[in-house]
């Protein structure tokens, strides 16, 4: 279900990212295909940016980093979405605990990740698999299609 993307998923993952429903809540405004193509070839760079493809179509994606030095216990996920098509399935849930089984598996110790304080859905799903909430990272948002700012919360679930 999961694995790496690549440089041929490229459509499917923009379509995806460029969805009104979608990229409020992701790193960057709308932008062109031809734009994101440099913000693509830096997601799969690493070989760290998943995609989930149940039915022959990509239904989400997401990517993790691991810290480097004394922080190597700690990973971090982001740009973590669901192709609209694909919600109320139960797909985000059943790939963030894919991405947790595996990061725990890994050796990491400790999840962080953002979200958008305006964001109930997304928050509601990391609490529901055991993030908690560690602080608020005040006016870090800034939308170019809205006058405010947004505030994110910082997240994270934590092994014993």
């Amino acid at each position: 279900m999961r694995r790496p993307a690549a440089e041929s998923d490229f459509e499917q993952v923009c379509s995806i990212y460029m969805d009104e429903r979608v990229i409020p809540f992701l790193g960057y405004d709308p932008m062109s295909k031809e734009e994101f193509k440099t913000v693509y070839a830096e997601l799969i760079a690493g070989g760290n940016f998943f995609v989930h493809e149940p039915e022959g179509q990509i239904a989400g994606f997401y990517k993790t980093n691991h810290y480097p030095g004394r922080a190597a216990h700690v990973a971090y996920i982001g740009s973590f979405a669901v192709n609209p098509a694909f919600q109320g399935r139960g797909l985000a849930t059943a790939m963030l605990k894919e991405a947790i089984a595996d990061l725990r598996n890994k050796g990491i110790k400790r999840i962080e990740l953002i979200v958008e304080s305006d964001n109930p859905a997304a928050i509601a799903l990391y609490e529901k698999c055991g993030f908690e909430k560690e602080g608020r990272l005040r006016k870090f948002y800034k939308r170019a299609s809205e006058e405010h700012y947004v505030d994110d919360y910082l997240m994270a679930l934590l092994f014993a």
